[in-house]
């Protein structure tokens, strides 16, 4: 085949233009740990470049992402791009010993990815053990370069990640909750940006600032980034926006309350409409039901420009800790924007259809307190994280020992999952222990209908799944009705999400299609329950094209 020189001339110009427009984003991220002080305490945390929360991640949709890091501490240490569907990229998801093995201390591993198909805020963090709740950060993902936002373009944006902050070392918390098989401790405070705001009895208490104009309006992107909490998030006397949601566009909500779960994100625009003032920002947890949460409030400020530090504090009131009306209400109201340009391509024809009833539970330990320790599940199982990353035992046929691909599509002894205690067998109080995966074919269509349980205490779940997005299609209070509920589905223009709150004692259905070979995490985002075993893993084999295969793994992958 011959090509004139007119084609081949063109064919040189698209490609230019194609990498003109596909920028290559490099980031060295450097594990190190670093003195900080909050609630007149200091201790050393472990950071990326120093920093608490991490370094922001800037990039375009489609461009390569490559994150070159290197392990400076005594922990081993993985990052997980939040969000990120890495279609094809699997190697650089992150979770440890699901899609690699850890960074061990003096390492180094380069994550390359490319963020396709996406335009918003998502966050990365570390994915083992419980180091996310200091390393951490913001994704932005801006629209390639000339279109525009689907909503009117902001002033500018802004940053906002809550976070949580214990006094004592958070791998000692997790470590001692290990050995006694109690639930971990509670953490002190929580933050925005990486201050708690003013805290009665300590000084050096200090609160994030945003500074605005009277008449414009700014893109604030939101990320809960706390290890265990769901959040409100308000500022006073201002209602938002809300126009995008886990890197996906929403039809525009505006609400005075956010409400977001571990790992989920926001934008929201905010118009500065007042003359001036300082206007008092909060997060503060959600809890409708008996486990204890950090019940501490996080302040932060919106001051209006020619407004000075000492000039009157305008006060919001937080919703009430169990305000399940408020946190529903949000998630309810929230739909995928279904234009043009975004369709909303929900899966009509379902081949796997799964039923994952979810909880917590007690299995026996002799080592233990009570000679028993608290564990979590999914359909009974307790996920055993293996010694050789998943995917590497699945490409290179080495599953035997370290996997099998038999995990229950449905509970095995179904029951009254959210009937109370009283009506639980007994033998629901215990759960099998293993490494069991679900295996699909390239491109099935998946629906889960994620089942809270009210095993020991019911409590709501955010629930992510890595290397796809979902379509939430439907929800309710109590047992989900196989007949009656999926009437109420929707089919037309359910949001688009990576992490979904399941209500507690009640139940979620998602969608995805499974079109991104390889082992892709799900697992339950409050990481206590993480710890405890509430997490599976998705086996999506190859498809027949060449495009539609794992590739080989990086030279630098780390070994276990």
């Amino acid at each position: 085949m011959t090509y004139s020189c007119a084609r081949i001339f063109l064919l040189v110009f698209l490609s230019l233009l194609y990498l003109a427009e596909a920028n290559i984003r490099h980031y060295k991220f450097n594990v190190v740990m670093k003195n900080m002080t909050k609630l007149c305490s200091t201790k050393p945390i472990v950071t990326i470049n120093g920093k608490f929360p991490g370094p922001t991640l800037y990039a375009r949709e489609d461009d390569n992402v490559i994150v070159n890091l290197t392990n400076n501490v005594s922990y081993n240490v993985t990052i997980h791009w939040h969000g990120v569907k890495q279609l094809r990229t699997g190697w650089s998801d992150g979770p440890a010993y699901i899609t690699q093995c850890p960074v061990q201390p003096g390492g180094n591993f380069i994550y390359n990815f490319t963020l396709t198909g996406q335009r918003g805020t998502l966050l990365w963090h570390a994915h083992i053990s419980w180091l996310r709740a200091t390393v951490h950060g913001a994704i932005v993902i801006l629209p390639k370069r000339g279109v525009p936002y689907p909503f009117p373009r902001p002033h500018t944006d802004k940053v906002i990640v809550f976070g949580e902050w214990w006094k004592s070392d958070v791998e000692d918390v997790i470590k001692q909750s290990t050995q006694s098989g109690l639930p971990p401790n509670l953490s002190d405070a929580h933050t925005i940006n990486g201050l708690t705001g003013p805290i009665t009895g300590c000084n050096n208490s200090h609160g994030y600032t945003i500074h605005v104009e009277t008449g414009k309006s700014y893109l604030l992107r939101i990320i809960n980034a706390a290890v265990n909490d769901e959040l409100f998030f308000k500022i006073a006397q201002h209602n938002l926006t809300v126009v995008e949601v886990d890197a996906s566009y929403t039809k525009p909500y505006n609400t005075e309350t956010l409400f977001l779960g571990p790992g989920q994100t926001a934008n929201a625009v905010l118009t500065a409409n007042h003359p001036t003032g300082n206007f008092l920002m909060t997060i503060s947890p959600f809890m409708d039901t008996v486990v204890p949460v950090d019940n501490a409030t996080a302040t932060a400020f919106l001051r209006y420009k020619n407004t000075t530090t000492t000039d009157s504090l305008t006060m919001s009131k937080t919703p009430p800790i169990n305000a399940t009306s408020i946190a529903q209400n949000f998630s309810d109201s929230l739909r995928s924007l279904n234009s043009l340009k975004y369709p909303t391509n929900v899966p009509l024809k379902i081949d796997h259809s799964l039923f994952f009833a979810i909880g917590v539970g007690v299995n026996p330990c002799a080592t233990c307190i009570n000679g028993t320790k608290t564990i979590a599940d999914i359909n009974n199982v307790t996920f055993v994280m293996p010694t050789m990353a998943l995917l590497q035992a699945h490409y290179f046929n080495k599953s035997q020992g370290v996997f099998t691909d038999d995990f229950p599509g449905r509970p095995l002894t179904p029951f009254d999952y959210t009937g109370g205690n009283n009506s639980i067998p007994l033998s629901n109080l215990q759960t099998k222990n293993g490494t069991q995966v679900y295996r699909l074919e390239f491109n099935a269509t998946v629906q889960i209908v994620i089942q809270g349980t009210s095993v020991i205490a019911p409590e709501s779940h955010p629930t992510h799944l890595h290397g796809s997005n979902f379509f939430v299609v439907g929800k309710g209070l109590g047992n989900f009705d196989p007949l009656m509920d999926p009437k109420k589905f929707n089919l037309v223009d359910p949001v688009e999400r990576n992490t979904v709150s399941v209500p507690t004692a009640g139940w979620t259905a998602i969608r995805f299609i499974a079109d991104n070979p390889g082992v892709w995490f799900f697992h339950c985002h409050l990481e206590v329950h993480t710890s405890w075993g509430l997490k599976m893993a998705f086996l999506v084999e190859d498809g027949k094209d060449s495009n539609e295969k794992l590739p080989p793994p990086p030279s630098d992958l780390p070994k276990c």
